[in-house]
């Protein structure tokens, strides 16, 4: 009982989630009005708990299946930060186009949990079931506008694709356990390290689960289906799949590749380095040919996936007598883990700066946005700086982030490896100052200032104030990472 008390913030959040869909059957329009306030205020509460009761606490369930520790803490606590700015996001969007607005937020927070048991779990099939309720989520979410046919294709070809994603991940778990005898994450690691050899079967596989996890977080390439989702998904949601969705993955991906795929590194480093140059090069040089606001933003989400790639394709090195060196794990662990957040928080501030512009505009192109800053200096200057942070300028914790994993795969011998990425940043910059151009330079169709929401304004400043700072003095958060990184190290 005690160890389940570990997993509190989960089970009240699920809670949550019922009483926020019941408040919005059972009350009138005026108590539904209190929805937002009331979920925002409940998740601030059990963030507090998670950082004060259970940061230093160690503990499972179910005979190890899910774990407590500080890199699940940290995560959980991130996504709920996450999800707050989100719900943020979404309270003028939910009031304009919603009639059951507890449905939009209660599905939200069963994605949350979701997200949580999956940065948990050190079991393959633990990972998968906790996937798979964040992806049905997510597909509820994309197509929640019924009427809108964009809307519609986003959602259908998400769950099509999903759905094949989906059976490469169990046909992964099956051979993996068809062959090793389990399913959990020191077993396999422990059955790796005796074999002599990986088998074919095993590392199909491992093939497998990297095609599956690989759509997950939009890796070339299995990354056709995220232009045309972010384009036809309501902007919050896109948004919530560009940040929550792959920084979940992500984390997923890291636990299971540290604590589990580590001796057989040599099998599949190789296939890891392709798959990130792929999906760098081809991100950056998609965005290149966007109109679409939503486009531009989903290749720019697809090539920084192949930097976080880069990250986990040099989590140990393998040495020339044919050893497994992890001296340099946590540093590279801190690296992917930084970036994460890192994006997250620039990634946010374009894609709330942009559903800003778009409320006034109600064009998705570029060009509509010429002209804005005279309407609206605020939010030209958070989107322009959040531009520069997901190009990795200085002065913004997107520069700072991408220093620390650069100098992660740097410092174990891989510098044509950094050179390639830091190519495709510069690359990166021509596209978001096309962005920025029609911002300050092309005039507008139109003039007169635009009045935008309290809250809008609150949330973006938010955010801008986490680029700067985090950009200026990342030394307390890597500090917290690096001890959360150092529990998958040892």
């Amino acid at each position: 009982m005690n160890d389940l008390i570990l997993f509190l913030p989960e089970l009240l959040i699920a809670s949550l989630s019922f009483l926020i869909i019941s408040i919005d059957i059972f009350y009138r329009p005026a108590g539904k009005n209190l929805i937002p306030l009331l979920t925002i205020t409940s998740l601030l509460a059990i963030l507090t708990y998670s950082l004060v009761g259970i940061w230093n606490t160690e503990g499972s369930i179910y005979d190890g299946l899910l774990v407590v520790d500080k890199f699940s803490v940290f995560f959980k606590s991130f996504f709920i930060i996450l999800v707050v700015i989100i719900i943020l996001a979404s309270v003028d969007y939910v009031k304009t186009h919603l009639e059951y607005r507890g449905e939009y937020y209660g599905i939200l927070l069963f994605t949350l949990v979701a997200m949580m048991l999956m940065v948990s779990s050190r079991e393959l099939l633990t990972s998968y079931i906790s996937l798979e309720l964040l992806s049905f989520g997510l597909y509820v979410l994309v197509a929640y506008e019924r009427f809108n046919l964009k809307s519609n294709e986003a959602g259908t070809k998400y769950i099509l694709l999903g759905a094949l994603s989906s059976a490469f991940l169990l046909y992964g778990i099956s051979q993996i356990y068809g062959l090793l005898g389990t399913t959990r994450y020191d077993e396999i690691n422990n059955a790796m390290i005796s074999m002599s050899d990986i088998s074919p079967g095993v590392m199909v596989g491992m093939l497998m689960l990297v095609a599956g996890l690989g759509f997950k977080v939009a890796a070339v390439p299995f990354h056709m289906w995220a232009p045309d989702t972010y384009e036809g998904a309501p902007i919050p949601v896109a948004a919530y799949i560009a940040v929550g969705s792959k920084s979940a993955a992500f984390a997923l991906i890291l636990r299971l590749f540290s604590e589990a795929f580590i001796p057989v590194i040599a099998s599949w480093q190789i296939i890891m380095i392709v798959l990130s140059v792929l999906t760098i090069v081809i991100g950056n040089l998609g965005a290149l040919v966007q109109q679409n606001i939503k486009r531009l933003l989903a290749y720019s989400g697809i090539a920084h996936s192949g930097y976080l790639l880069m990250g986990i394709s040099v989590l140990a090195t393998h040495q020339f007598d044919r050893s497994i060196s992890t001296e340099f794990l946590a540093l590279v662990s801190t690296g992917i883990i930084f970036h994460i957040v890192a994006y997250s928080i620039s990634n946010m501030g374009a894609f709330l700066s942009a559903t800003a512009i778009l409320n006034t505009t109600r064009n998705e192109d570029i060009s509509s946005m010429a002209g804005f800053s005279k309407k609206s200096p605020a939010v030209a200057i958070i989107f322009t700086s959040s531009l520069f942070s997901l190009a990795g300028l200085p002065i913004f914790v997107g520069f700072i982030s991408k220093f620390y994993l650069f100098n992660a795969v740097a410092v174990q011998g891989f510098l044509w490896f950094v050179g390639i990425a830091i190519l495709a940043s510069v690359i990166s910059l021509y596209y978001y100052l096309m962005v920025i151009r029609q911002l300050y330079i092309e005039p507008a169709a139109e003039t007169g200032i635009v009045r935008i929401s309290k809250t809008t304004i609150l949330t973006l400043s938010l955010l801008f104030a986490g680029m700067i700072l985090l950009g200026v003095y990342p030394d307390p958060l890597v500090s917290v990472i690096h001890s959360a990184s150092e529990t998958l190290a040892y």
